[in-house]
Order: C-alpha cells, then sequence, then structure tokens
C-alpha cells in the first residue's frame, strides 16, 4: 500500500522532478550560505576585541578565502581600518541567500503546481471511468472535498514542508561538525536538548495523522451536507424544511469544529512545549559558552560564544520544525490514502472482443435476472422482444424495476443471468462506449447546464448550426417557449436550469437528445413533467418522422398516463419481477389484470373531474 502511494507521488512529479531537484539544490545551498554570516561577525568582533587590547599580531577568524585575503593585507589592522568591506561582504551574504530563496520559492512553486494539476486530471479522469454503481454508492460532497481539500494539502506539503526535511539534513550536517570544530564541550551542551525535541516531533505526528483523519472525514461528511442542500434547495423550500436542513448541517458543522478544536488543541501544545525547549536550549548554549570561555576551558572567544548562539538559534528551528513537517506529512498522507481509496477502485472494464455492433435492430430480453443485493431480487424472469423501430411503453408500480430495465440495456449495470440482445448480438458484446454514445435518455429530473439555451441543447452535437437546434426544439415542442424569451436560445438558464419551469427544462432536455442521431430513445417518466398535449404533439411529432420516412429509433417509453402508452406499438406491464402482461393498448384493455384495473381507475377519475364541468356547462345554458 505504502509503495503504491510513493509511486502515485512520483507519477505525479513526472516532467517535474528536475524542477524539484532544482529547488533542493537551492535550498541547500541557502541553508549554507547563512552559516557563512555568524564566521564573519565572529571575526569582526575577535578583531576588534584584539584591537581594543592591542593585539595587532591576532589571527583573522575568517572563513576560508575571506580570512587568507585581510591576513595578506595587514591583518586585525587592516579589517578594523576596512570595516565599510566587512559590511558589504555581509551585504553580499544575504544578496546571494535571498537569490537562492527566491529560485527556490519559484522552482518549488512550478513543481508542486503541476503536481495539483497532473493529480485532478488523474482523479477526475479515474472518476470519469469508474461504473455507475460507484457514482450511485457515493457522496458527491465527499468527492468533491477529495479531490479539492485533499490535494491542496499534498500540494502544501510539497511546496512548503517536504524541502524542510533536506533543509534540516543539510544544517545539522554543515552546523554540527563546524560548532564541534571550534569547541566539542560547548558542542554538547548546545544540542543536548535536541534529542528530546525530535521525540516529541515524533509522538506529535502519530498523534496529528490521528485527528486529521478524523477531521478530515468529518469535513468531507459537512461537504456532503452542503452539497445536497444547495442541490435541492428548491425541495427544501418546498416543503418548508430550511430549519431541519439548518440543524442537520449545525450538527455536522459543530461536530467537524469540535475534532478540528481537538486537532489544534494537540497543534498547540506541541509548539508551546518546542518553542519552551527551544528557547530553553538557547539559553543553555549561551551560559554554557560564557562559562566555557571565561574559565579558558577550549580557548573560546567572544565572536565563538557568538557563532554558538547564531548557530543554535539557526539549528534549532529546524529541528523544531520537524514537528511541523511530520504533522504536514501526517496530513499528507491521510489525505493520500483518501485520494488513493478512489484510484483503487477499479475502472469500468469493456468485455474482451467487443465491437460496435448496429443497434437499429430487433432487441430481446431473455429471462433476464437483475437484483441489487442478492437477498432482494428485483427482475426475476424478463422475458420480450420488440422489432427495430417500434414504439414500446413500459407500465409497473413504482419501484419495480422499470428504470432498471432501461439501464441495463445501457449496460450501466449488467445482467446477473439471462441475456440482452440486440440484432441477436449478446450486449455485453457491444462496446459500451458505442452502445450509450446510440442511445438517447432522458430523464425524469433532467439536468441542464448553466449555459444558454442553445448551448444546453448542442451538447450531444456542439457544432450543430441554428436550423438544426431548431428544427430538435420544435420536435420537443420547445421552439415556442424559448422564441418567447427576451433573448431566446441566448437566454442563460442558471445553474441546474433553476430559471426554468420543470416542463420547460424537461422540452430542452428532450430536444437535446432529439438533436442526435439516436438508435434507440429512451424517455424515462420524462413526458410526466409535460401537459397531456405537449406530451401528445411530442409524440405525434416523432409519429410523422417515422411516416415521413427518416430512420426512427426504438422508443422506450416509461409512464403511469395511460394516453402516453395507449398508442404505443407494444405496452410491457411489469409487476413482481416479470412481465405479466404485452400486448397493445386495445388487446390489455380486454385482459384482466393491472392495466386493466389502472385503465378502469383512471377512466373513473376523468369521468369524475368531468362531470362537474358538464353539469356547470348545462346550469350556464
Amino acid at each position: 500500500m505504502r509503495s503504491r502511494r510513493i509511486r502515485l507521488l512520483a507519477e505525479m512529479m513526472r516532467g517535474n522532478r528536475l524542477r524539484y531537484l532544482g529547488a533542493v539544490l537551492a535550498m541547500a545551498t541557502a541553508a549554507a550560505i547563512s552559516f557563512v554570516s555568524p564566521m564573519v561577525l565572529r571575526g569582526v568582533i575577535d578583531a576588534l576585541t584584539a584591537a581594543s587590547e592591542g593585539d595587532w599580531s591576532a589571527p583573522v577568524k575568517l572563513p576560508g578565502p575571506l580570512g587568507a585575503f585581510f591576513t595578506t593585507r595587514g591583518g586585525v589592522r587592516y579589517l578594523v581600518g576596512h570595516l565599510w568591506q566587512m559590511a558589504v561582504i555581509l551585504l553580499s551574504i544575504y544578496l546571494l541567500s535571498g537569490l537562492m530563496q527566491y529560485l527556490r520559492g519559484r522552482l518549488i512553486a512550478q513543481s508542486s503546481e503541476r503536481f495539483a494539476e497532473n493529480l485532478r486530471n488523474r482523479l477526475y479522469t479515474h472518476l470519469d471511468s469508474l461504473p455507475f454503481n460507484y457514482h450511485a454508492r457515493a457522496q458527491t460532497g465527499d468527492l468533491i472535498q477529495r479531490c479539492t481539500s485533499d490535494v491542496e494539502t499534498i500540494r502544501r506539503f510539497l511546496s512548503n514542508q517536504s524541502v524542510e526535511v533536506f533543509r534540516t539534513i543539510v544544517m545539522l550536517a554543515i552546523g554540527i561538525p563546524v560548532l564541534a570544530g571550534i569547541s566539542w564541550r560547548a558542542t554538547l551542551f548546545s544540542v543536548m536538548l535536541f534529542l528530546p525535541m525530535a521525540l516529541l516531533a515524533i509522538w506529535f505526528f502519530k498523534w496529528v495523522r490521528r485527528y486529521f483523519t478524523i477531521s478530515d472525514t468529518a469535513e468531507g461528511r459537512m461537504s456532503a451536507v452542503l452539497q445536497e442542500n444547495l442541490t435541492g434547495v428548491r425541495v427544501v423550500r418546498a416543503f418548508g424544511r430550511q430549519a431541519y436542513e439548518e440543524e442537520k448541517f449545525n450538527a455536522a458543522n459543530d461536530d467537524l469544529h469540535k475534532k478540528t478544536l481537538k486537532l489544534y488543541d494537540i497543534m498547540a501544545l506541541f509548539w508551546s512545549c518546542s518553542d519552551g525547549i527551544g528557547t530553553l536550549q538557547i539559553s543553555i548554549a549561551l551560559i554554557a559558552g560564557v562559562v566555557i570561555a571565561v574559565n579558558g576551558w577550549g580557548n573560546l572567544s567572544a565572536g565563538d560564544v557568538t557563532v554558538f548562539v547564531s548557530y543554535v538559534s539557526m539549528l534549532i528551528w529546524p529541528v523544531r520544525q520537524l514537528g511541523r513537517v511530520l504533522s504536514e506529512f501526517g496530513k499528507s498522507l491521510v489525505s493520500l490514502e483518501r485520494l488513493d481509496e478512489i484510484l483503487r477502485q477499479p475502472p469500468e472494464q469493456e468485455t474482451e472482443g467487443a465491437f460496435d455492433a448496429p443497434l437499429d435492430r430487433d432487441i430481446r430480453f431473455e429471462h433476464v435476472r437483475f437484483c441489487y443485493s442478492e437477498d432482494a431480487p428485483l427482475l426475476k424472469d424478463v422475458h420480450f422482444s420488440v422489432r427495430a423501430g417500434q414504439t414500446v411503453a413500459i407500465l409497473g408500480a413504482t419501484g419495480s424495476g422499470k428504470s432498471t430495465m432501461m439501464q441495463l440495456l445501457q449496460r450501466l449495470y449488467d445482467v446477473k443471468g439471462g441475456q440482452i440482445t440486440i440484432g441477436g448480438v449478446p450486449i455485453e458484446k457491444i462496446r459500451k462506449q458505442w452502445l450509450r454514445s446510440r442511445v438517447g435518455l432522458i430523464l425524469q429530473e433532467p439536468f441542464l447546464y448553466s449555459r444558454t439555451v442553445r448551448d444546453n441543447i448542442r451538447i450531444t452535437v456542439p457544432d450543430a448550426d441554428a436550423e438544426q437546434v431548431a428544427r430538435a426544439a420544435r420536435l420537443a415542442c420547445a421552439d415556442g417557449f424559448i422564441r418567447e424569451f427576451e433573448r431566446g436560445y441566448e437566454t442563460p438558464v442558471g445553474e441546474r436550469g433553476v430559471t426554468l419551469s420543470g416542463g420547460q427544462k424537461q422540452r430542452v432536455a428532450i430536444a437535446r437528445t432529439l438533436l442526435r442521431e439516436n438508435d434507440i430513445l429512451i424517455f424515462d417518466d420524462s413526458l410526466s413533467a409535460v401537459d397531456t398535449q405537449t406530451d401528445r404533439a411530442i409524440r405525434q411529432a416523432l409519429r410523422e418522422l417515422r411516416e415521413e420516412g427518416e430512420k426512427t429509433a426504438t422508443t422506450f417509453i416509461i409512464s403511469h398516463r395511460l394516453t402516453t402508452l395507449s398508442e404505443a406499438d407494444l405496452i410491457l406491464v411489469l409487476e413482481d419481477g416479470v412481465i405479466c402482461q404485452q400486448g397493445t393498448h386495445s388487446e390489455l384493455i380486454q385482459k384482466e389484470g393491472l392495466y386493466r384495473r389502472i385503465y378502469q381507475i383512471q377512466s373513473a377519475l376523468e369521468e369524475e373531474i368531468a362531470e362537474p364541468n358538464k353539469s356547470g356547462d348545462e346550469v350556464s345554458r
């Protein structure tokens, strides 16, 4: 599992590894340069001390070539007389260090941002390839939180904390040997609390990783509640459930608050303890250096004590920072695990040898069985045949499996038994992408994008011209109300089509589907959102296309409105997981069964509604 996550990181860094390496090298150079300035200050302090004592022959304690340069030009006397050169040298050191820090920041920002871009693309592509069953079970808000917040957590670690590991290694590798070369006694006192601080950082890492997992999960739940509420805002308002939904969100938000507060309590405890240890370590280094210098143990000068205090202050920060690095590393591991949980999901598999078979052929369901859970079979033995170009109506109780049958036809789910064939070819041997591209689906609750009406219709055929769009709208009985808008087809529909009525959204969705050439057309209870007159007009338009000789799709209509079903070539009645009746409207009303009972109920209701109107007309006459 761990090696998989490392491979994922390495793969996402592809194309940016040189930038990341350049950032590490720039950081290491800046860290190395930072050790030079205390050594320069030591040389200045010791030279000024020697000059005040009249010791002009004292050695110049400057690092490397600088010491040789001032020694050859007069030693302490020349240095004291040209202190401005030391100021220029210190300024040059700081400028060079600043340049390295700039390069480090620029390169690591480019590398981490490209990493985040690659990871987001990988996640989206993988989510897009997952089977429908996964998305039916997953929480959208949680997926969004993972693809945004968790990716950002990893990006921040790579950008801010990962290079700190190398910085700490470089600084310890340089600083401790230099200090030991000056005085091993003072060095022991100067680093005596580094180990307790490192152990505290490791303890902190274990705790923060655990509580970050808890906090991140709570954030995912809150995001899911927020997404559901915003998506279903119309339902919430319609039923006056604002107070209930606010209470539900407040509960999720309060849960996140409490768990995140616990995380910050641990972080505050660590930083306060590490601050105390760091201040104590600097004090110990200062006191030890002064005591050793005063007592003449190891020949420490005032400049050497300054170097010790400066170096300990410089070294204590990366050791203290180790806790932050480990905490961010723990957060990143949790985020990486949550992302890897998505990436581990197997993508939708294509059947080996699948091909693009013709779909304008007869469709057969042969003893099809399907269940979402083994103990609750939904379709038990569905068996029927449809000729190409026919209009088939499906009637059944709510939850009887009507929509599931159509999902099986699209291979959003695979059958558990029996088989479905199109033109005699088992549906498993037809390439899924090809099958779905030739099946037009209009759902009961259509989804519209926050774009113009024209753009929403052209989603299925992006290069369709204005006449093709208008023709599809006319077939869907949408052209009339669209032209009544002030901006016509350029009217924005708002997010999820919120500015349109239910029937208008439905007709735009129908137009969108009819714009594309389909071999199979499915109205999944989608005509129920339009009035009976519009329903009849849409079906009449489709029937006229067939009569004009145009290629006609095999059409499936799921509805509870018998006026919609009555004109179909074939009516299927689904009950208790099987097709209990099939035939035309005139045939089925002559037989005892579910269809006849529903017909009698709807007819009686229509007569009851018509009777008061008839009486009212007679009275008025």
